[in-house]
């Protein structure tokens, strides 16, 4: 039996194949043909068996040797397609740092962030403090310490979100005012800004919104101060154009009362469904603080007195935006909020 030659031959055979070996996988493949239980050298020495002791050992130490050989050309093989595999995948990735970067997509603040912002700035150049309060409240802050008697229609189901606990979900930001008035001593003067909630809903309306309340309490304050106040604060937020206009009305805990419209900027008066066809949106509400309100704070109304004003700031966003439906401003589609930075 010639096993020598044979064990040469597939050497010879092995080493050509593993040099053209083109890839990993391919070079695993040409190693399992030369080595594996079916291999090349496996299939050469089944037969060993039947060889003299002598001739045995002989074939079996080349056998070993020629699995050294071919493992070692397997073994420098690979290193150089690993070798290549990496050089290949750092070119796939390179960078060329000359070339200019693209910007990642930048975000902004929602519109009513961006009102409140603006309208927190205007209020603090004018000595205006900030105050916040709960969202679910009692209702003798949200009712009857602002002069709402249980029967008032403000109060019915239609209106108010009741919960557990005889609390509601604050219909406006006036309970603030209970709050902020409650233990402390006039001079003040604050501003509070903050969401609110009413069972309605329409264009103009959502069961959901924001609200920005402002009062001020001194001895000398008069509705002169009031609507001097609201006329800058319009036309800052609307500019100089802006026409405002206030209509008598009734508010349990301001005495007198005011509601106070802008001109709709949407349709300049003529009429659109956003404004109901008047040509007017309502902004919210004003008057001077009831002096039941104030008793009801522990202070003196025959000293001080004060105004209270309160408005949606949904709506302002609604006209600086030019945005017909509030809705719109809650339901989170990209396609509007991206056009409203």
């Amino acid at each position: 039996m010639a096993e020598g030659p044979s064990l040469a031959a597939i050497e010879e055979e092995a080493r050509r194949a593993v040099a053209s070996a083109q890839s990993l996988a391919a070079l695993a493949e040409i190693r399992a043909g030369f080595l594996g239980k079916k291999g090349s050298v496996s299939s050469l020495l089944r037969g060993i068996g039947a060889l003299a002791p002598e001739e045995r050992a002989r074939v079996g130490e080349a056998a070993n040797v020629a699995k050294e050989r071919i493992e070692g050309f397997v073994r420098e093989r690979r290193e150089i397609l690993e070798r290549e595999a990496h050089a290949s995948a750092l070119a796939a990735q390179r960078l060329d740092v000359t070339l200019p970067g693209v910007r990642p997509p930048r975000g902004h603040l929602h519109p009513i962030t961006q009102i409140e912002r603006d309208i927190v700035a205007f209020f603090h150049g004018l000595g205006f403090s900030v105050e916040e309060g709960p969202e679910v409240e009692t209702q003798w802050n949200n009712f009857e310490a602002l002069g709402i008697a249980p029967d008032h229609p403000a109060r019915d189901m239609q209106a108010t979100f009741f919960v557990d606990g005889g609390h509601v979900l604050r219909t406006h930001t006036s309970p603030v005012q209970i709050r902020a008035m409650t233990g402390r001593q006039p001079p003040f003067r604050f501003i509070v800004p903050g969401r609110v909630y009413r069972n309605d809903r329409s264009p103009r309306h959502s069961p959901m919104f924001h609200q920005v309340e402002g009062f001020m309490v001194d001895e000398r304050v008069s509705f002169a101060d009031l609507k001097g106040i609201l006329y800058a604060f319009q036309s800052h937020m609307m500019g100089a154009e802006v026409e405002l206009r206030f209509r008598a009305s009734y508010f349990p805990f301001t005495e007198p009362s005011a509601e106070l419209d802008y001109r709709c900027l949407l349709c300049q008066g003529a009429g659109c469904a956003t404004c109901s066809q008047s040509g007017w949106i309502e902004a919210g509400g004003c008057g001077m603080i009831h002096p039941t309100v104030l008793a009801n704070c522990g202070i003196d109304a025959e000293r001080w007195q004060g105004f209270a004003f309160g408005m949606t700031l949904d709506r302002a966003a609604m006209l600086r935006w030019g945005i017909p439906n509030i809705h719109l401003l809650f339901e989170g589609d990209l396609r509007v909020l991206e056009q409203l930075g």
